[in-house]
């Protein structure tokens, strides 16, 4: 299938107290389940380092073109997996793993605030929280500031919003792995088809346009 569509999905390496980060392990079993034959599902695990994120997502953007970037990060006062919407451009104050912090504290020196998504997460909540899944899911609009926030940003400039941010509890409070790599393809599963939605919605809007421009042609 020369169509198939391709998806990013990224955890985070350990930091801090984090010495098991959830998010990676989350990823890695959704790596095992998969998102289906017609998804190309592509995963990397990535540094707690502003700089390594700099130069790892144009990177990854530009070679595997993908439809999708889906980020994943811990978040130890989640309780819920939680959609983040926007990411934020500016107040990254706090040191990575490499005690490094952008001298300007700001992502990209001449971008917008805030960017926000193209899926609206409050609808993949909605259905995936109706779905039966046995993982409460919320949305939000602050991803904290950190490198889940920068990496985000960075994703949602590159990607002209065609990106999206999950945040996962640690392992065990109170879900496991199996049950966080099922809340991500179910999550990612609806987000593919928001996507499509959106892209079909596009192409009939043009299409309209088009027959009705040229009317005069069939009367």
């Amino acid at each position: 299938m020369a169509n198939k569509k391709k998806v990013i999905v990224t955890g985070f390496e350990p930091f801090g107290e984090h010495a098991v980060n959830s998010s990676w392990v989350a990823v890695q079993e959704l790596e095992r389940l998969g998102l289906g034959e017609a998804v190309d599902l592509h995963v990397c695990e990535v540094p707690v380092e502003y700089q390594a994120v700099q130069g790892l997502l144009p990177t990854l953007w530009k070679e595997h073109q993908p439809q999708l970037v889906v980020h994943v990060g811990v978040s130890g006062l989640a309780t819920t997996v939680t959609l983040e919407q926007c990411g934020h451009n500016k107040g990254y104050k706090r040191l990575d793993n490499c005690s490094f912090c952008p001298a300007s504290q700001c992502c990209m020196d001449s971008g917008p605030d805030c960017i926000h998504s193209v899926i609206d997460m409050e609808t993949v909540c909605q259905r995936v929280n109706e779905s039966g899944l046995r993982v409460a899911l919320s949305v939000s609009k602050d991803a904290g500031r950190y490198l889940c926030d920068y990496t985000y940003y960075t994703s949602l400039y590159l990607g002209q919003g065609h990106s999206a941010f999950i945040h996962v509890p640690p392992l065990g409070k109170p879900y496991s792995s199996q049950d966080l790599g099922r809340a991500l393809q179910a999550a990612i599963q609806e987000m593919l088809k928001l996507l499509e939605l959106d892209d079909k919605h596009n192409k009939h809007c043009n299409h309209k346009h088009h027959h009705h421009h040229h009317q005069h042609d069939y009367v």
